[in-house]
């Protein structure tokens, strides 16, 4: 894909300039949505297709690199996979559950269930040890998300067997205690997925999660990643997009679920807005905070809302499609995001290993895809058929004129 060609087409033209010295110019070339969603739709494949391909035909561990901090190998191999089995789906799950490409989601239904069944069978040589190490608690959860954003493509159209071992793998989650942080919310989705799938679940895990995330609400839509606020874009990678999946959930209603029900709607709409306010006019953002190899993923919670209808007010579904476009192809359209056989590298715009923390491997980095969330919403949406405008920072670093931006009180 012509990523020059690309960021003209939303409305920006990267300008000549040295690699230190790029500057970025609004350009007047406004791109359809249709062009846009066939772009998504590629993207998509390029980032989904190997991870599920593979895992379909049972050869993931022979095919997927896994690049990781020197020492790490041996327990990034224990998780690794199934990171990138969970990180994909929960992406793609809108999509092949109500998306517009019928021929094409109907393939990769089928690709993602067999996906599933690769990694859950233990005579498969692509079988994932849930339980094994911490980290397969997250990627359990991960692929809990999928199973709940597409329940019937994932959930009801799996083989009774499939879902008998996916069952057994979920519990064996349980074994892990998470620490006092976001991490409580794989343990709640987990359950929730466990109830959706019509197995035993555990209240004690959800209420802990729901009490402790109600301690920690900080304001304006932002809450601490365990006691204390941290500068990074957990709020989005995890917390609201994990919380509303529980509150939604018939296990949201246990201990102070109904109380926060009544709230995190708004927060999160207020999270969207300050979200959408984030991404510069050539698709940049900040580069703050852990986990930043998660690439454009950190916009998972203003996709969330998108796809749920759910976006702030003054925020135009359009706008969201722009920008989310742009952060997309400033981050995985950089050079250097894949390697020559067309898996992802470690890095926020190309090939950065530097920026990989030690839980950091080949398979994290598919959490991007949770900014396709959109594309579970029909062609025929406002998002995808209105017409194209400028995103926040488009207008206001224009001299348009915006209305002032207002914290929430709650």
């Amino acid at each position: 894909m012509d990523r020059r060609r690309f960021l003209q087409g939303t409305g920006l033209l990267i300008a000549a300039g040295s690699a230190a010295g790029a500057t970025a110019e609004v350009a007047s070339t406004p791109q359809s949505g249709a062009d846009s969603r066939r772009q998504w739709v590629d993207l998509l494949q390029k980032t989904a297709g190997p991870v599920l391909t593979a895992l379909s035909e049972r050869r993931l561990k022979q095919a997927m690199p896994v690049e990781c901090k020197p020492g790490q190998e041996a327990s990034r191999r224990q998780c690794t996979y199934l990171e990138a089995l969970g990180r994909s789906l929960s992406g793609i799950a809108p999509w092949l559950e109500a998306g517009s490409e019928t021929a094409l989601r109907q393939r990769y239904g089928e690709l993602a269930r067999e996906a599933v069944a690769a990694g859950v069978d233990p005579s498969s040589s692509d079988y994932m040890p849930f339980g094994a190490i911490a980290q397969t608690l997250v990627d359990a959860a991960f692929l809990g998300l999928s199973i709940l954003r597409a329940p019937k493509q994932l959930g009801e159209q799996l083989p009774a067997r499939t879902r008998a071992q996916l069952i057994e793998g979920l519990k064996k989650t349980r074994t892990i205690q998470p620490p006092v942080s976001n991490w409580l919310l794989f343990s709640a989705v987990v359950e929730a997925t466990l109830e959706h799938l019509g197995a035993d679940w555990d209240h004690a895990p959800v209420e802990l999660a729901l009490a402790r995330h109600k301690e920690w609400y900080v304001g304006d839509g932002v809450y601490g990643d365990g006691p204390h606020f941290h500068a990074d874009y957990y709020d989005s990678y995890v917390i609201h997009p994990f919380l509303l999946a529980v509150l939604d959930s018939p296990v949201g209603k246990v201990g102070v679920g109904t109380e926060l029900a009544a709230v995190e709607p708004e927060r999160a709409r207020r999270y969207a807005a300050i979200q959408e306010r984030m991404i510069a006019r050539d698709g940049t953002w900040p580069v703050t905070g852990r986990s930043i190899t998660y690439r454009c993923g950190a916009f998972h919670l203003l996709a969330d809302r998108a796809l749920h209808k759910q976006l702030p007010e003054g925020v135009d579904p359009a706008q969201v499609r722009g920008a989310l476009s742009a952060a997309m192809h400033s981050s995985l359209g950089a050079a250097g995001s894949f390697d020559s056989n067309g898996w992802l590298t470690i890095g926020l715009a190309g090939h950065q290993p530097a920026l990989g923390e030690a839980y950091i491997s080949t398979g994290s980095l598919y959490l991007c895809l949770n900014a396709f969330l959109p594309l579970g919403l029909p062609a025929e949406k406002p998002f995808w058929s209105a017409p194209t405008v400028p995103w926040t920072a488009q207008k206001a670093w224009s001299g348009a004129e915006i209305a002032a931006d207002h914290a929430i009180s709650d």
